[in-house]
């Protein structure tokens, strides 16, 4: 690949040494502090660190104008840092550039050029003029000669619900750290609310076209404007697919649409989502129609010598469907080969993206990239649910089987569930992210239940289910509808025109019904005699989440109680009527006692 970044270098050089198109109107020097308080703790550098006493502000004027347009300086730690005023508000004396229309250039590898290798830079817009900024960008420029997947970032962030929260940079380090958090999953960049980010892991010079990228979009929606999301949508450009989406294309080959289906989540416990539905396509359909032009973030022609390579700094237009849209292109112009759907059983996903998802490999192996259910590295080792739809029959609808009284994937040809009955193996945020920072690294288990779903006659829903209780690889119970004489059809659920209180109010009932049959099978439990008070805390739920787990889990254990008492008894008409009853979700298939 030819390297332009040479002559760019060269130009570089001359702006800076020889002060080609710079005048130098002022240099001060900085009174006050002579140490920043926060320059070497142990605590989040929430800001950049404003020049100490003794250091100097160079102020320099490029539009001829005899304003100043360039401010530069040094931080504490000693790194050169430019900023670029692009709505012509510096002045003389100012310590630094604001949030609102300016870009901060940071020499990350003191080289004495603010926009090249290795060199950090944030550019904020306000595109309605009110004073606050509505989109950040971020550009983390890779090492040169550094040309591995991944190296550098491209980062968009639009401020939908214009709280004024954009990405997180650790100014200590000057690094970007978008997927750090206050307590378990308060993150510090903005993935609460209302609010979108597009994200390629690569830098500019690199790419063909800026207007697109490949995370494009990842949104975050917030229903019920209590400032939480409720819902992500993640849509990704088949450039993704390798290198991480150093070249997107303009054609979406992922999709996923992930819903907290109890809208449990609260200030202390932000993000808790519970389901995913997922797209992806081979022959993947252009969404190129979604053009958002951003005038506002054409910045000062004068500074594209800075840079590397400007021509982000010339683009005005971002091609994404934006969160008005993006429902449009999944479920009408987008194209896809398959579906997988995930559901997080033992409800301890905290992530801000999704439920990571299973994928259809192997039931036991476990570990990261290890041929497993959880083969993908942020994914839950055992707890979640996973179906696979291989040829996209379904669409993404779904249903709720008679089988278990749960969702399922309509379409889906096998499904499993991997047990985590006490919650004790989750991902949180480790896998991807341990080389960021010191965060939790996931135990893995020896030894766990597996539950299999199947559709053996391929109508699109499950008929058959397979139990391994002691995790020994080997099934102990299985049930089959046809057998039982039990229809495995349920009215299907389109999702194309369901938004969060939609996916909430099917949950509800789904939960609510869950509860009620545990209630009819305590009743039946009684009259014959069996001992309710062992599971005295599966019958007190407390919230809707608990409904739909203790009502799950009593009705297994009083049928499992019950069809204990029937062979003991050697009641087989008892023993039939149960296992009609239970993979029916309809108890009143049983008789009482008398």
């Amino acid at each position: 690949m030819k390297r332009p970044s040479i002559l760019i270098l060269l130009a570089l050089l001359a702006v800076a040494s020889m002060g080609a198109t710079e005048k130098l109107l002022r240099t001060i020097t900085v009174q006050g502090p002579t140490a920043w308080w926060n320059a070497s703790t142990q605590l989040n550098a929430l800001r950049l660190a404003p020049p100490l006493a003794g250091s100097t502000i160079s102020y320099y004027d490029i539009t001829g104008d005899g304003k100043p347009d360039i401010l530069r300086t040094v931080t504490a730690n000693g790194t050169p840092i430019q900023w670029i005023d692009d709505d012509h508000n510096m002045r003389i004396g100012d310590l630094a550039g604001d949030q609102v229309n300016d870009c901060l250039m940071i020499d990350r590898n003191r080289d004495g050029l603010y926009g090249s290798y290795d060199d950090l830079i944030i550019d904020w817009t306000d595109t309605d003029s009110d004073g606050h900024a509505d989109i950040q960008l971020v550009v983390e420029n890779r090492k040169e000669g550094d040309n591995s997947p991944g190296s550098g970032h491209y980062m968009y962030v639009i401020d939908l619900d214009r709280d004024n929260v954009f990405n997180y940079i650790d100014f200590n380090t000057f690094q970007l750290r978008c997927w750090l958090h206050n307590g378990l999953a308060d993150f510090y960049t903005d993935y609460n609310g209302n609010s979108a980010f597009l994200k390629l892991h690569g830098t500019p010079e690199r790419m063909t076209d800026v207007s697109l990228n490949w995370e494009n979009p990842f949104l975050f929606l917030d229903s019920d404007n209590d400032g939480l999301t409720e819902m992500t949508v993640r849509l990704c450009d088949q450039g993704g697919e390798s290198n991480f989406g150093r070249n997107p294309n303009g054609k979406m080959s992922w999709a996923a649409v992930c819903v907290d289906l109890d809208n449990d989540n609260n200030p202390e416990n932000p993000l808790d989502l519970d389901m995913t539905v997922h797209f992806h396509s081979q022959n993947p359909a252009a969404y190129t129609q979604y053009r958002h032009v951003y005038q506002q973030l054409r910045g000062l022609p004068e500074a594209d010598c800075y840079f590397l390579d400007p021509k982000w700094r010339q683009n005005t237009e971002l091609i994404f469907p934006n969160d008005k849209e993006c429902f449009s292109f999944i479920f009408g112009d987008g194209r896809w080969d398959r579906v997988w759907f995930s559901f997080d059983e033992d409800d301890d996903c905290k992530r801000w993206e999704r439920v990571e998802l299973y994928q259809p490999l192997d039931l036991y192996k476990v570990g990261k990239r290890n041929g497993g259910l959880d083969n993908n590295p942020q994914a839950d080792a055992i707890g979640d649910r996973g179906e696979f739809d291989s040829d996209n029959s379904g669409h993404g609808s779904l249903y709720v089987s008679p089988i278990d009284g749960k969702i399922h994937l309509y379409g889906a040809e096998w499904g499993a569930w991997r047990i985590d009955q006490r919650g004790e193996y989750y991902q949180n945020m480790g896998g991807l992210y341990d080389v960021y920072g010191p965060e939790r690294q996931q135990a893995l288990p020896e030894r766990f239940p597996v539950v299999k779903y199947e559709d053996t006659d391929n109508n699109g829903f499950f008929d058959t289910i397979r139990f391994d209780w002691d995790g020994d690889q080997q099934f102990d119970e299985q049930a089959s509808l046809a057998a039982l004489g039990i229809a495995d059809t349920a009215a299907i659920i389109p999702i194309a025109d369901m938004r969060c209180h939609d996916y909430e109010t099917l949950f509800r009932q789904v939960a609510t019904a869950t509860w009620q049959r545990a209630e009819q099978a305590q009743q039946l439990a009684r009259t014959y005699g069996i001992d309710l008070s062992w599971y005295s805390l599966y019958r007190q739920p407390k919230t809707l989440r608990q409904q739909y787990d203790y009502g799950y889990w009593l009705q297994l254990y009083l049928y499992h109680d019950l069809l204990d008492l029937a062979r003991r008894t050697a009641n087989t008409n008892l023993e039939q009527a149960l296992t009609r009853a239970y993979f029916s979700s309809n108890w009143s298939l049983v008789p009482a006692a008398r």
